[in-house]
């Protein structure tokens, strides 16, 4: 079996380049830093994770790169580390720089200890530079020293940067359509995803400790080729379900707890996300029931939601009315309908959004609204459906004695959905969700 994905194919690196550096304009530079190495214990080094952007636009994974790419006609220039022996002994060989930058079609490849020598001249004569402030402690100080002379040479010879702007402003609305070469990424990454809540539901049992289900989990998204988990696993059991990122994963189940189970596998670099909740006897009480029976008609209404031309405040409006509505029935709230989803009661139950964007980061880049408007979903989005409920301290304080035979209950479940020309595609509906599938799903 693969176990390693396929690098970004040159010639869509390319393709990226050349939208940007339209986008850019003729004396527009962009300049993109390898993310740092992580470090614990004094010299320990947490496995490295590459920036998403520079990943993006070029396919680097090396620590300690930076591109810069030029606008018109998108010269790509690369800082790439050198060869090390000494260092390569202890952390691995690292690739020949020429070979990398031929690799990915750099017009000009430097070893990065010469940045100094060479970024102050690609940056002169430009007029804005796209550099995320904060992201790299050798390039920053000469994007700034490079303003600081612009600043005092303007005025006389009207060259120079003058302003400095977050890549982002044009990196994040071209990722947040996905290409199908990166639509195969994801969809390998939930595959892998079910495989390890499906091997989480063999391990399931009354009693089971929560650091017990996330290594069954997690063995069986490294069983599948996958790097690991895309986020820290969230294994709650019982109350811990209503901490929404909890994920210290250290409490012993009771019998009868419920057991909140959000995850993600990766492959490549791009990520799973989903979530699902189990009772522990793996069978729901008529309480517990309830609640997940809510739960999973927001989440398949909201999912029906998904199309062309809505907005993301639209598939978030679904699942909260249909929570609202039942959280009332069930007499935890009350008020009309308007009045609940107008007034603040709902968010003590429902504290967060039905949906993130989803793609090389696990909450990916893209606006929800811009200009006091919702987003519009087009063909290309990759998006969660997650609404949840959770009875813990705010929804007791909001609702009283109403709620006490709930305390505790957390319930979130959580879906892959792209957005397609016809409607959507749940890239996660073959797990299910609903009392019955999963109380069937555990007795397999």
């Amino acid at each position: 079996m693969k176990t390693q994905p396929e690098p970004l194919p040159r010639e869509l690196g390319e393709a990226r380049r050349a939208r940007v550096a339209e986008t850019l304009g003729e004396n527009d530079v962009m300049v993109l830093c390898a993310a740092p190495h992580r470090v614990r214990s004094r010299d320990t080094e947490h496995p490295y994770r590459p920036d998403s952007e520079l990943y993006w636009l070029t396919g680097l994974t090396e620590p300690g790169a930076v591109a810069v790419l030029a606008g018109g006609e998108g010269a790509l220039t690369l800082f790439l580390r050198p060869r090390d022996p000494d260092q390569e002994l202890w952390a691995g060989v690292r690739p020949d720089p020429d070979a990398l930058g031929e690799a990915v079609g750099a017009s000009v490849v430097h070893s990065n200890e010469e940045l100094g020598d060479h970024l102050p001249g690609l940056l002169n004569g430009t007029d804005t530079i796209h550099f995320r402030l904060g992201a790299h402690g050798v390039a920053e100080p000469l994007v700034l020293e490079s303003l600081r002379q612009a600043r005092r040479r303007g005025a006389r010879h009207g060259t120079g940067p003058r302003g400095v702007r977050d890549p982002g402003a044009i990196l994040d609305d071209l990722r947040l359509r996905k290409d199908p070469w990166e639509m195969a990424q994801i969809r390998r990454a939930a595959a892998i995803t079910l495989k390890g809540f499906r091997a989480l539901e063999v391990a399931l049992r009354p009693g089971v400790p929560e650091w017990e289900l996330q290594a069954a989990l997690e063995g069986e998204f490294r069983r599948m080729g996958s790097w690991g988990p895309a986020y820290e696993t969230i294994v709650g059991s019982g109350a811990n379900a209503c901490t929404l990122h909890y994920v210290k994963n250290a409490k012993i189940s009771d019998p009868g707890d419920l057991v909140l189970v959000d995850a993600g596998a990766t492959w490549g670099l791009y990520a799973g996300d989903v979530t699902r909740t189990y009772p522990t006897s793996r069978r729901y009480d008529e309480r517990q029931r309830e609640m997940v029976t809510l739960v999973d008609r927001a989440r398949a209404a909201a999912v029906e939601a998904v199309a062309p031309g809505t907005t993301i405040a639209a598939v978030h409006e679904r699942a909260a009315g249909i929570l609202a509505e039942g959280l009332r029935d069930l007499g935890l709230l009350s008020g009309t309908l308007d009045e609940i989803l107008e007034g603040d009661t709902l968010s003590a139950f429902f504290p967060h959004r039905t949906s993130h964007w989803l793609g090389l980061d696990v909450h990916d880049p893209g606006d929800y609204a811009r200009d006091g408007e919702a987003t519009i979903l087009e063909p290309g989005m990759v998006l969660t459906i997650e609404p949840g409920i959770y009875v813990g301290p705010a929804a007791v304080a909001a609702t009283g004695e109403a709620a006490l035979p709930y305390h505790g209950m957390g319930i979130r479940l959580e879906d892959d959905v792209v957005v397609t020309e016809e409607g959507r595609e749940n890239l996660t509906s073959d797990l299910p969700s609903d009392p019955d599938g999963v109380e069937a799903a555990l007795r397999v």
